[in-house]
């Protein structure tokens, strides 16, 4: 990932498939495990967003946006 100081935070909305979701969420769950509580203490929305924007940065997403012909206004 680029330096963070290049980065802005930019909140969209972003269509994915439901089972697109339901694996991260699975997954995200299998990883931390749960607490002494038996609940799960971790943010499924912050690891979707960092997924999102780690598969933009090595998609080169900045190259996709400089081509017009992705646009569809």
């Amino acid at each position: 990932m680029p330096d963070t100081s290049d980065l802005i935070t930019v909140n969209v909305n972003v269509e994915i498939t439901a089972i697109a979701l339901q694996t991260i969420v699975e997954n995200a769950k299998k990883l931390t495990g749960k607490n002494e509580k038996g609940h799960y203490s971790v943010d499924t929305a912050d690891v979707l967003s960092e997924m999102i924007s780690r598969f933009l940065y090595e998609n080169n997403f900045e190259a996709y946006v400089k081509n017009s012909d992705h646009y569809r206004l």
